[in-house]
C-alpha cells in the first residue's frame, strides 16, 4: 500500500487535484477551472479549455483496470458514438492516444488519465437515494430500456479490435471462486444464517445460468452501471455516462442493475414495467428472458456485497452495508423461492 492510501480524503483529493493539473499538460490546449466533481474510486475533475469546452478529465484508480482494458473500453464508447448512441465524445492526448500514464511524486504510484466531453444534463438520481421524486418515471426507463438494447444489438454485430480486454460479468465473475468484485459471502457483516441464505442461492444460480446459456442474443458487451447517477436527462434526450464497470455479461444482468438502486421506490412496478417496455420495442424479449429477472436481482445484490468487503473501511462501504446485505438476502430469499 502506497502513502497515498494512509492519507485523509481531503489529503488524497489535494494530491489528485496537483496530479489532474499535471496531467492536463498532455492535451492540446491551456486549461483552468479545475474542480473535483465525483471521487469514489477514480477521481473525476471539471476543467474548461481557453477555448470555453468543458471536459472531464478522469483519474484512474490504481490495480482495477489495466491500460489495454481502459483503452479497450475508449474504443467501444467511440464505436457506440459512431453507431448514434449518445455517449461522452473521446478527447485524445497530443500524441493520439486514448490515454496516458502519470506518474507524479504527490502520488507515489502511477495512473491512468483520460479526458472526455462534458455531456449536459442533470442525472436522474443517486445510488444512495435512488431516482428523483419529481422524475417523468415512464420517460426516463423507457428511454434507458430502449439504449440498453441498442448497445446490446450493436454489441452484437460489432467487430472487436485485436486487443480488446474487457473483464465478464458471466458465471465466474458473478458465482466463480473469485468473483470479480470480491468473494461476496466472505464479508465479515453477514451472519451465519445470512451466509448460508446466500451460499444457497449461489448454488442454484449455477445450474439457472447454465440452463439459461450464453448466445449472442442474451450475452455480450454491457453498461452494467445504468445506476440512476449514470442516466443524465436533458430535455427530451437521456444520455448514458460512465462505462468504467463495463463488460462482457447478459442482457439481463444490465436491466437488472437499472431496477436494483430502485426496488424500495414505490413507482417500482412502473419503472420496471417502463424499462422493459422500452427494451422489448427495441429488441424484444422472451419469456426465457423475462423469467430470469429474479435470479439477475439476486445476483447484482451479491456483487454489490463483494464490492464492499473488498473495500471495507471505506466511507461508502460501511454507510451501505446494512441496506445492501438486506436486499441481497431478500432478493436471494425470492429468487429461491420461485
Amino acid at each position: 500500500m502506497t502513502e497515498f492510501h494512509t492519507l485523509s480524503h481531503d489529503q488524497q483529493v489535494a494530491k489528485l487535484h496537483d496530479l489532474a493539473r499535471h496531467a492536463l499538460q498532455h492535451w492540446d490546449g491551456e486549461f483552468g477551472e479545475i474542480e473535483l466533481v465525483k471521487f469514489r474510486e477514480n477521481a473525476v475533475f471539471s476543467a474548461r479549455r481557453e477555448d470555453g469546452q468543458r471536459v472531464a478529465l478522469r483519474i484512474h484508480r490504481n490495480g482495477y483496470h489495466c491500460e489495454a482494458a481502459l483503452r479497450s473500453e475508449l474504443q467501444w464508447m467511440e464505436a457506440l458514438a459512431t453507431a448514434g448512441i449518445t455517449v461522452p465524445q473521446i478527447i485524445r492526448a497530443s500524441n493520439e492516444q486514448h490515454l496516458v500514464e502519470v506518474l507524479h511524486a504527490d502520488i507515489g504510484e502511477p495512473r491512468h488519465v483520460d479526458m472526455l466531453a462534458w455531456l449536459p444534463g442533470a442525472t436522474a438520481g443517486t445510488s444512495e437515494a435512488g431516482v428523483q421524486a419529481d422524475t417523468e418515471i415512464d420517460f426516463l426507463f423507457a428511454e434507458a430500456g430502449a439504449i440498453a438494447a441498442r448497445i446490446h444489438l450493436h454489441a452484437a454485430d460489432w467487430q472487436q479490435p485485436d486487443e480488446f480486454v474487457r473483464h465478464a460479468w458471466d458465471e465466474d465473475g458473478l458465482i466463480g471462486a473469485n468473483p470479480f468484485w470480491g468473494r461476496f459471502w466472505e464479508l465479515e457483516q453477514l451472519t451465519n444464517e445470512q451466509r448460508e441464505l446466500l451460499q444457497q442461492a449461489r448454488r442454484q444460480a449455477r445450474g439457472d445460468l447454465r440452463r439459461y446459456g450464453r448466445r449472442l442474443d442474451n450475452f455480450g458487451m454491457i453498461h452494467a452501471d445504468l445506476v440512476p447517477e449514470n442516466l443524465l436527462i436533458e430535455g427530451p434526450q437521456l444520455r448514458l455516462i460512465d462505462f468504467d464497470d463495463a463488460g462482457f455479461g447478459w442482457h439481463m444482468f444490465e436491466l437488472a442493475t437499472a431496477l436494483y438502486f430502485c426496488l424500495d421506490d414505490p413507482r417500482y412496478e412502473q419503472i420496471k414495467v417502463a424499462l422493459l417496455a422500452g427494451y422489448d420495442a427495441v429488441k424484444p424479449l422472451t419469456e426465457a428472458d423475462r423469467a430470469t429477472l429474479a435470479l439477475f436481482l439476486m445476483l447484482r445484490g451479491t456483487t454489490y456485497l463483494g464490492w464492499i468487503h473488498t473495500r471495507k473501511g471505506t466511507p461508502t462501504a460501511i454507510e451501505m452495508a446494512p441496506m445492501l446485505i438486506e436486499r441481497a438476502c431478500h432478493l436471494a430469499r425470492e429468487y429461491l423461492q420461485q
